[in-house]
């Protein structure tokens, strides 16, 4: 049986987190139906002194729902397009998020928020609580990969280099 992931584990930081997000179930109601996916990709995204983190230039009206406790949503429009779908981790006043990139059926993040209707009237959304998106574990172990993340030419070379993003193998 699925148990709906708690307040605690979200708490945990963003580095320690992200192998064991990667893999849970991603659970979207919409119309009385749930739907679930499972989490296939992510990148980690830590701190204010993290260039290719959006808290790199501090806290601001976009970035402050990235400030909270861990376990909420931290949903943006990238390049005037495409919402992209973050789950904030860690302890409040700490911005950090795991971007999820792809999801079981649907590989980038453009395409599963488009696939799942998930949009900005989803932000700042309390995983622990909601209808109407949250996680899921279901006993799944994540066998993995490393990489460098993508997109994130602005940031400085240390960061660009980091292996922080996970792909399920």
């Amino acid at each position: 049986m699925n148990k709906r992931l708690g307040q605690s584990f979200y708490q945990q930081n963003a580095l320690t987190l992200a192998p064991l997000i990667l893999g849970k179930l991603l659970v979207r109601k919409i119309n009385g139906e749930e739907q679930r996916y499972r989490i296939t990709e992510i990148e980690i995204y830590y701190g204010e002194a993290d260039t290719a983190c959006h808290a790199s230039k501090g806290k601001t009206e976009r970035t402050k729902v990235m400030y909270e406790t861990g376990g909420v949503a931290y949903i943006y429009l990238c390049y005037g397009i495409h919402y992209l779908f973050n789950v904030v981790t860690g302890p409040k006043d700490h911005p950090e998020a795991l971007l999820i990139r792809g999801v079981e059926n649907y590989s980038g993040p453009g395409r599963l928020t488009k696939a799942l209707n998930i949009n900005k009237a989803l932000n700042g959304e309390d995983f622990v609580i909601s209808d109407k998106i949250w996680l899921e574990d279901d006993g799944f172990i994540a066998e993995y990969e490393l990489s460098k993340r993508i997109g994130i030419d602005y940031a400085n070379i240390e960061d660009r280099d980091k292996l922080w993003r996970l792909v399920l193998k």
